[in-house]
């Protein structure tokens, strides 16, 4: 959920490499209102997002027109993306004024060694991305 789709789309598509596959104008049948809790007096658009290896991977949803509360802390959820250039990325969201967190040693279950790195979007959505390096 965003409050500004375009202000979202400078991070999602411009730093993140996602692409808009469709956006869908207001609805005031849309399902959403119900299965998200978002007031009836709401104006919402939606925008799905793909990547080159995956279509449809991920949805904003523009809320406008009521207030809606700040997410509660601490965070209950993240989007975890695994990134070929992280460095460009952190450079691409500090550049957009977002709070990104210093990185740390990713370690997998299977002996994998990576990099790890959360940012916050202007709507406070938590992101996590990842670049595996090799085996430990």
């Amino acid at each position: 959920m965003v409050a500004d789709l375009e202000r979202a789309l400078r991070f999602y598509q411009g730093v993140l490499g996602f692409d808009v596959t469709f956006t869908l104008p207001p609805n005031p049948d849309s399902y959403s209102y119900a299965v998200f809790d978002i007031p009836r007096a709401a104006v919402m658009r939606f925008c799905v997002l793909s990547t080159d290896t995956q279509e449809r991977v991920m949805a904003l949803t523009e809320v406008k027109g009521v207030e809606i509360a700040p997410l509660p802390h601490p965070r209950r959820s993240a989007i975890v993306l695994e990134i070929d250039d992280p460095d460009g990325v952190i450079a691409g969201a500090r550049a957009l004024g977002l709070t990104v967190y210093g990185e740390e040693v990713l370690k997998t279950k299977d002996g994998r060694i990576g990099r790890e790195i959360g940012i916050v979007d202007f709507d406070d959505n938590l992101i996590v991305i990842y670049k595996i390096l090799g085996d430990a």
